[in-house]
Order: structure tokens, then sequence, then C-alpha cells
């Protein structure tokens, strides 16, 4: 009976059962950059049921007085209970022919293994066995029933997603002391292969985390073209510094028109500051066409505009020029007077009679070119 050899392999499978544990607790945590399929090599594992037909042969202990090597075959069934562990339910089967003729010696063997592995399930993983089981033999002195146990070492490999080949050797004692009455137990080496087949659909592999998409900005506290209309609303993004847009962000024609807005002949005078007084009748028309421009300056901040007066061709040049500087001086003070920025005011200037809009032949024409104009710079 080879018990030193059972002493060894007893030390070598509780070290081996040692260094995996060692390896699960003490493994520092894959990165974050690492991917799915690493991360799934390496904390999870398939829990399905399989079966591993077996095939091997046995090195025998010289006190069985049999031939020396022994074919064996059997079938396992179990499952992976964690990333590095594995159960089995096995039988084997092995008939040794006795020396001299004596006839046949059998074993059956039923028993539970467990398997404790290491590295990653896409590689070469090496692992330790140890079982314990029932072996029942058969043979001309006896029949019946004596526990063993095996230790063992192999490594397996995953073959598809629902198979892995194995291969393992170890040591395994059988107490049987009744086959032969002189002798109370033998050691046995041993080799064998193994297919594992799995049962049903593999599981699928759990959904990364998705990272918490952050809510989009509030695009009503924003103006990126600085155009004075929020994001929201613009819908001509990105236009130039400078460019009159509308309530919808897009460029607008800005035109400020007073017209109604006449003078009485000769009016302002020199030093008339009530331009109600100085403009033609009904002069309240006037005053909400000036009153609507001034509503028009301020809806558009950004607009700038240049003051100018006129008169009809009565007078010499030297007077007119002067007559539609006060035209224009006085509409000027009316809209600062208002609430309206004089740095967004050009002027006042005078034309004198230049460019007239009416016919100074007649009233009616020399009453709409005494007028004053909001000229918008674009």
């Amino acid at each position: 009976m080879k018990r030193k050899g059972l002493y060894f392999l007893i030390a070598l499978a509780l070290g081996g059962v040692g260094a995996v544990h060692a390896q699960d607790t003490t493994a520092p945590a894959a990165p974050a950059a690492d991917s799915a399929s690493s991360d799934m090599a390496t904390s999870s594992y398939d829990g399905r049921w399989y079966i591993a037909p077996t095939v091997g042969g046995y090195y025998n202990d010289t006190d069985r007085n049999t031939n020396s090597r022994q074919v064996y075959y059997g079938l396992g069934v179990g499952r992976f209970i964690g990333n590095n562990v594995s159960l089995d339910l096995f039988a084997d089967r092995t008939s040794r022919d006795v020396d001299a003729g004596n006839g046949k010696w059998s074993n059956n063997n039923y028993g539970v293994a467990a398997r404790f592995y290491a590295g990653s399930w896409t590689a070469w993983r090496p692992y330790v066995l140890a079982a314990v089981m029932g072996s029942q033999h058969h043979s001309a002195g006896d029949s019946g029933w004596s526990p063993a146990a095996e230790l063992g070492a192999g490594l397996s490999k995953t073959i598809t997603d629902s198979s892995d080949f194995r291969v393992e050797a170890g040591y395994r004692y059988d107490w049987d002391d009744k086959t032969q009455p002189r002798e109370n137990g033998y050691g046995d080496w041993f080799l064998g292969l193994s297919i594992v087949s799995r049962f049903g659909a593999p599981a699928a592999a759990p959904a990364a985390p998705v990272a918490a998409t952050p809510p989009p900005p509030d695009c009503s506290t924003m103006d990126d073209d600085k155009d004075g209309v929020n994001n929201c609303d613009d819908k001509c993004p990105g236009t130039a510094a400078g460019t009159i847009v509308g309530p919808d962000g897009c460029p607008q024609k800005v035109v400020i028109d007073l017209r109604g807005v006449n003078f009485k002949f000769d009016r302002p005078k020199k030093g008339e500051t009530n331009i109600a007084k100085s403009l033609a009748e009904p002069s309240a028309d006037s005053i909400a066409v000036l009153n609507q421009a001034v509503d028009t300056l301020q809806r558009y901040p950004q607009v700038h505009v240049t003051v100018a007066g006129y008169t009809d061709s009565k007078g010499s040049d030297a007077y007119n020029q002067s007559l539609s500087e006060r035209r224009a001086k006085i509409v000027y003070d009316y809209l600062t007077g208002h609430g309206i920025d004089a740095s967004r005011l050009e002027g006042p200037i005078g034309h004198g009679e230049n460019n007239p809009i009416g016919d100074n032949a007649t009233d009616s024409g020399r009453a709409q070119n005494r007028r004053t104009e909001l000229q918008v710079q674009q």
C-alpha cells in the first residue's frame, strides 16, 4: 500500500485549495476600463448543470495482486456553485484480472467530488480536487462495500459556451479489507479525461451599467450668439454680433416710420421745448406716432437711429438749416425724455430743405416736407 503517496497528495491538495482561496480573496479589483467580457471571465460563472463522461486508467497498488494497469470509465453530473468551485456526483467502474488466473475483481464507485479552480474561464484553468465515495467490490473472495477517497489535480479548458475539456490525475485510496484478508486497503494512481457538456442555453450576460444621462442644460437661460434671444426661442442660432434680430432670433430689418409727425410752419421757435405746440394739428395723432417709435426702440435695444430734421422750401437756406436742426432736436429730446438712451441716437442732424418727400409747389406737399425722420442704422 502506498501510504506515503496518500500523505503527499493530501498535503498537495490542501496547499492548492489554499492558493485558490488566496487568489479569490486577494486579487485586486479590475480597472474600470476593463471590457465587459473580461469582467464576465473573472467575476461570474456558468451555473448550468452538466454531465461529464469520463474514461481513464489506473496504475494499481501492487498489493492488489493484479495487473498493474486497468481502464476505468464513468459518468459525472454536476454544476459550478461559484466562480472557482464545482461539485460533481459521479459513478465509475473498473474490472481487474486477478493474478494466477483466479478470476475477476471489479469495483463500482459512487461519490461526490469538489474541484477548486484558478484563473479565467477563457484560459486553461488549473484545479485541485477532493472526493469521497463508496466502493462496491466484487471478487471470488468477497462482495461488499468499503469507503474510499481521492485527491488530485487537473486542467480544464472551455471549448464552447456549453462544453469544457478536462484532464486530471490523482491518488485514490480504498479501505477494502475484505477482498484479501491479509490486506486492509489499497492506494491506486489514476489519470482521467472528461468532456463536460452543459444543459440549456447559456445565461445572458448582465447588461453593462448605463451611466446616468445628465439633464440637458436649460436653454431658456442660454444665449450662445448673444443676440438677446434665448437658445430655446432662437430659430437662427449663430447670428453675427450686432445683427438686429426679431423675437425668433432671425435677422430683421427694423423701420421706424414717423410719417404723420409733421410740424406747423416755422415751428418750433428758438428755445421752444413743448413739442405738442409745434406739431401740426391734430397734434395727438403725431404724439401717438412718436410713442410707437419709443416702444419700438425699447423692444429692440440693439437698434441705433439717426435723428434727422427737414423743412419745406420757403425761406432762405440758412434759415431752413437752423429750423431743421430745431425740429431734429425737439424729437431727440422727446425720445431721451421717454427712456431712450442718448448713446443709441445719432444727431440731431438738420438737412434743411433737402430730400423733399412732397411737392413744394403745393400746400400739402410742403406740409409733408416739414418733418423729422428716425433713420435706422442696420
